[in-house]
């Protein structure tokens, strides 16, 4: 019976080897977690986040909760926790740590969250909005993203 408990244990462990490598394969190289010493090597809580938030939108947008537009470069979702009447963040849909990285490749993502920015409010009919983004220094979360905010 130990063989086959064996066997079935190293089963699951390269298996879930495999779904992480593949969940995980489009984000960006981030620091690893180190245990004794943190110096420049551990993920802070919002750079873990945001290698969270990066697979998901990657690789499973349709398990993101309050998603309430979608193309196929950007997607947006109600804010959790609004800070005007109407809150959405806006993700593109490749993994960019925040607007100081940005690279010539990742303008068709931006731009596309831009054309979404202008569909949400066509939409909702609001022309007195605020969109912004944070610097890396001030993100909870280390993904480029956007609020779209409006009274």
């Amino acid at each position: 019976m130990r063989p086959r408990y064996a066997i079935a244990l190293l089963t699951v462990f390269l298996l879930g080897v495999a779904i992480g490598g593949y969940v995980f394969s489009r984000s960006l190289p981030r620091s690893f977690l180190a245990i004794t010493e943190c110096a420049q090597q551990c993920l802070r809580p919002s750079e873990l986040a945001g290698l969270l938030v990066s697979a998901g939108i990657q690789r499973m947008p349709a398990a993101l909760p309050r998603v309430e537009y979608e193309s196929d470069k950007c997607i947006a979702i109600a804010h959790p926790s609004p800070a005007a009447r109407v809150h959405f963040v806006l993700f593109p849909k490749r993994d960019i740590k925040n607007i100081g990285a940005l690279s010539v490749g990742d303008a068709p993502y931006v731009l596309d969250c831009f054309a979404m920015v202008r569909e949400i409010s066509q939409r909702t009919q609001i022309k007195h909005y605020r969109l912004l983004t944070n610097g890396p220094a001030r993100q909870h979360v280390a993904y480029l993203h956007f609020h779209f905010m409006a009274k």
